[in-house]
């Protein structure tokens, strides 16, 4: 019998962790709606103790999943316990992943505990977990791969005494090779008894050594029952196990594995860019499964072979994972009726305010454009979903440049009902309509990255601008889009500046596994 994998997506917890990778509670809400209907089996939706925004977008998350089983990050801690308690007090499908370091390492430097002192707090904050009313509790040894062994196997036999159903090994330096991280997960599978009864054995994996995908295998055919992933394998440092490249392999080689998920992979492809677009973290194009280069072939020898008969270079159709659909041209003379179907032959859905917001910006964009392309809508869902509620906002600007005039600019912005015009000159036009800015709002920023990428094709493309600006200390990331480069600029730098007034005084988040 074709044995089930459990798929845990933590996209929106560790995923998010990503340098650059932060979203709004919007955006945040849209992507988990994206990821159910991906078809995983649990979605970590956030660690709700880190920040008023973290349990809103917990909350959110809860209430907004139709099908999946939503969680909860929290430290051995039970202020931790109690946030993951209260935000996901009206979910009825939950459960809450509770977490302390085992490694000497860890311990020693971060906790400053004994090996005693953390086996007392697992075995008390597990089972405070189960008297709070969660049935489903994951625990999982921060640091796995380099912990002792016996230490360990004491710290997970704890858990599953206290009430832990799930115990996941985490690689979390992405420190452990394919043969060892499998050999371990045998091994536990013979030293605790309950795995594979009434415990479920899960994997965890980071790619700092290029391997979160192999010793994610590694652990399927050591008997893990459930899986750790991110979408586009973002995450910490050089990032996770990613969930389409888990999926594909398990699909392309079912011949070897046996195994099967809940995953519609004819999803994958247009989840992915949701995300892509959402964080402006862009995939490489030789990333597998998702890279432009994946199904393109330039190679004579090769473009002949696949001509002749696509398998012959090529191991997946891009069908099953969503890349060739059926596609409607969208210009300004096509309805809301025409660009929602269209949105949803891409795995997203909006609602009311939303989808009303969307249609506004498209029109804007299809007036400028003769076509609207998939690249723009995308964008412009990224842009809907992450406009704040409040904040500064661009009236109007003007630049002045070349090269026998000192560049110059001037803005006008405003913040309720409050206007507010600067003039400033600096070494290039942008650079002018940021001093400009700060001027007129009274910040200081400093720019530590800045990124343009074209949307679509052709000479009317919009172009995408990423940046990360440093405030007093605090790097805050903003993103927008335009016809104009300077406009899609300004209003980047402007999303950063109201991102970092709601994130409060010291902005700093705190630390997460």
């Amino acid at each position: 019998m074709t044995r089930k994998i459990t798929i845990f997506d933590t996209t929106l917890r560790d995923g998010e962790q990503s340098p650059g990778a932060s979203m709004t509670v919007e955006q945040k809400i849209e992507m988990a709606e994206a990821i159910d209907r991906l078809g995983v089996n649990r979605i970590e939706a956030g660690f709700p103790v880190s920040s008023p925004v973290q349990f809103d977008a917990v909350k959110r998350i809860g209430a907004a999943v139709k099908n999946a089983t939503v969680v909860g990050l929290a430290r051995c801690k039970k202020i931790d316990i109690d946030a993951v308690r209260d935000s996901l007090a009206d979910c009825s499908n939950k459960m809450i992943h509770v977490f302390i370091a085992t490694s000497p390492l860890h311990m020693k430097h971060k906790l400053r505990m004994s090996e005693n002192e953390v086996l007392s707090s697992i075995s008390e904050h597990v089972g405070y977990a189960r008297e709070q009313g969660f049935d489903l509790i994951e625990f999982s040894p921060e640091d796995a791969s380099r912990s002792e062994w016996g230490f360990m196997v004491k710290a997970l036999k704890a858990a599953v005494a206290a009430g832990a159903n799930t115990l996941n090994i985490p690689d979390t330096v992405g420190y452990a090779m394919p043969d060892e991280y499998g050999d371990q997960m045998a091994r536990l599978k013979k030293a605790i008894p309950e795995l594979g009864d009434t415990v479920m054995l899960s994997a965890h994996c980071h790619n700092d050594l290029g391997l979160a995908l192999a010793n994610s295998l590694a652990a399927v055919r050591a008997g893990a029952d459930q899986v750790e992933v991110t979408l586009n394998g973002i995450g910490e440092r050089a990032g996770n196990a990613a969930l389409e490249e888990l999926v594909m392999s398990l699909r392309v080689r079912k011949d070897i594995w046996d195994v099967e998920t809940d995953v519609k992979s004819e999803y994958l492809y247009p989840t992915s860019k949701l995300l892509q677009n959402i964080t402006g973290l862009v995939t490489p194009r030789n990333k597998p499964i998702f890279g432009d280069n994946v199904f393109s072939h330039e190679s004579g020898i090769h473009q002949d072979g696949v001509l002749k008969h696509r398998e012959t270079y090529e191991i997946m159709n891009p069908d099953h994972i969503g890349r060739n659909r059926e596609t409607l041209v969208m210009g300004r003379h096509s309805g809301k009726h025409a660009l929602k179907e269209k949105l949803e032959q891409y795995n997203i859905i909006l609602h009311g305010d939303q989808m009303d917001s969307l249609y506004k910006k498209f029109i804007v964009i299809a007036d400028k454009k003769k076509e609207v392309y998939d690249e723009d809508l995308f964008t412009l869902v990224s842009e809907v979903l992450g406009d704040l509620p409040a904040g500064w906002r661009l009236e109007t600007f003007q630049t002045w440049t070349g090269n026998k005039v000192i560049p110059s600019a001037t803005v006008q912005m405003k913040k309720g009902e409050g206007i507010c015009l600067g003039t400033q000159a600096g070494d290039g036009p942008i650079d002018a309509v940021f001093k400009s800015i700060d001027q007129c709002t009274g910040t200081s920023g400093r720019l530590t990255e800045y990124v343009i990428q074209a949307v679509g094709s052709g000479k009317d493309a919009q172009g995408q601008v990423k940046l990360q600006v440093n405030f007093g200390g605090v790097l805050v990331d903003g993103k927008a889009s335009s016809t104009d480069i300077i406009e899609a600029s300004a209003l980047a730098y402007i999303n950063a500046l109201n991102r970092r007034e709601m994130m409060g005084e010291n902005g700093v988040k705190p630390e997460m596994p």
